[in-house]
């Protein structure tokens, strides 16, 4: 594995100031790629859609092992 040399490595400055935090925040959020509104909509309608089938599905295999272990004891 290579090593990187050192003038390759930013230099960061020793201890914590606010404002370095509050800039290096504003760079990466700088990086995010933002979805759009109807690609929010949508995949979160997805997601709500998703959670209430799986609900569902576990509410009536529960439903139905509930009926089963009755029946058995």
């Amino acid at each position: 594995m290579a090593k990187k040399n050192e003038a390759e490595m930013p230099e960061t400055t020793n201890g914590l100031s606010i404002s370095n935090f509050y800039q290096g925040l504003r760079e990466e959020l700088d990086k995010v790629v933002w979805p759009s509104r109807q690609q929010l909509v949508s995949e979160s309608a997805a997601v709500l859609l998703m959670v209430t089938l799986s609900a569902s599905l576990i509410y009536l295999v529960d439903g139905l092992f509930t009926w089963a272990a009755k029946q058995v004891f």
